[in-house]
């Protein structure tokens, strides 16, 4: 082979090789701009663990109480973190991580709602909802906590479904940090009759329940669990599932009842 051959049969690998560079490049940039535009509430890429344990010392003396485990009134299960809705008869039960300033978590309530009021008012199913912190974390504020700790104390009045559907109709955009105003989430528990006293005002304005809200959280993420929200039957997730659909969730419902 000549040196001239040689030489270009080199330029052509080197050129292929920075082309290949090139491309590396331009898939990385893409997949990083793909995550960046995704509108997921998760838990679990490297990048957001790091802005959580950067933020863990601010959010225990700023954005949480210090002060004593306090549950809302009927609280149930492990620790009393979970607020049941529903007949205590109801045999199949759904359980749900939610965050308040999670627009993922507003996408399944808006779906799902109509349904799951059905049957709780049916007696067919039981809801226990246990409220995470997981958006302060990420994009920082305390909306998750101040949300949370509002539906508290609306379940300390009677009021917690009614409230609870009122912040997602109401729901903030996820970098707006709107919840984490007392005044807003007293203006919207008017929306809720009966639920805008001196005694719910007191509760959301000191945030009594805060450390509760913050043992929660604790729970979640020991639980291993990914993001919100998590939605499980039967003790699987059933967000997960891609082929669920109302229908689909009350048809598993009836048949666990009927079981």
């Amino acid at each position: 082979m000549s040196e001239k051959n040689r030489d270009g049969k080199r330029t052509a690998r080197q050129r292929l090789a920075v082309e290949r560079e090139k491309q590396k490049a331009a898939d990385k940039r893409r997949r990083t701009l793909i995550v960046g535009a995704s509108v997921i509430c998760v838990l679990g890429l490297a990048a957001v663990i790091g802005v959580v344990a950067a933020n863990a010392g601010k959010d225990k003396g700023k954005d949480s109480a210090a002060g004593p485990v306090v549950a809302p009134s009927g609280a149930q299960g492990k620790d009393s973190l979970a607020i049941p809705v529903g007949k205590d008869g109801a045999r199949p039960t759904l359980t749900v991580w939610e965050d308040f300033r999670c627009p993922a978590c507003q996408a399944f309530e808006t779906a799902y709602r109509p349904t799951l009021h059905e049957l709780a008012d049916a007696g067919k199913l039981r809801i226990e909802y246990h409220l995470v912190k997981l958006i302060d974390g990420n994009l920082g504020g305390t909306g998750s906590l101040r949300s949370a700790n509002a539906a508290a104390c609306a379940q300390d009045a009677g009021r917690f479904r009614a409230y609870h559907d009122v912040l997602y109709a109401n729901q903030p955009p996820e970098t707006d940090d709107a919840y984490g105003s007392a005044d807003k989430l007293i203006r919207l528990a008017g929306k809720v009759k009966g639920l805008d006293t001196p005694a719910f005002r007191a509760c959301v304005e000191k945030g009594t329940h805060d450390s509760w809200v913050d043992k929660s959280h604790q729970a979640f993420r020991s639980g291993g669990f990914s993001g919100t929200p998590t939605v499980l039957f039967g003790g699987r997730n059933i967000y997960q599932d891609r082929t669920m659909t109302p229908a689909k969730l009350k048809r598993m419902v009836e048949e666990a009842d009927g079981a």
